[in-house]
């Protein structure tokens, strides 16, 4: 993984992590790499990823369960709403970037529709 020297690395492996919860590729009850094995493969401070487990935790996003791991929440309500916000994120990041590039918001839903419309042919 590249990181941006713009963020905290902690911050870059929560989000990394949320993407992948997500996209599906961690489910609920998945166990999450040890702390050790993610620090080696990401080549980061052991620390640093127990940071991001903590604060995944406090999201409520996984739970520890003592001997056995981290695991990935099995909350519906948790999962839906992680993708939701990140979807938003998206949407309001494109909408400002294309604000930025002068089209306005009726250009860029007609710009939306006819790429949709094409993809369903």
């Amino acid at each position: 993984m590249q990181f941006d020297s713009n963020l905290p690395i902690y911050t870059q492996i929560i989000n990394l992590l949320k993407t992948q919860i997500a996209a599906g590729k961690l489910s609920g009850g998945d166990k999450l790499p040890s702390v050790r094995e993610l620090a080696k493969e990401l080549k980061v401070n052991p620390n640093t990823i127990q940071r991001s487990y903590q604060e995944l935790e406090r999201e409520g996003l996984v739970f520890t369960q003592r001997g056995m791991g981290t695991f990935v929440t099995q909350e519906q309500t948790k999962m839906q709403a992680l993708k939701k916000s990140l979807a938003l994120e998206v949407v309001n990041n494109f909408v400002t970037n294309m604000h930025k590039l002068g089209f306005n918001n009726k250009e860029i839903f007609t710009m939306i529709a006819e790429l949709v419309g094409e993809e369903k042919k």
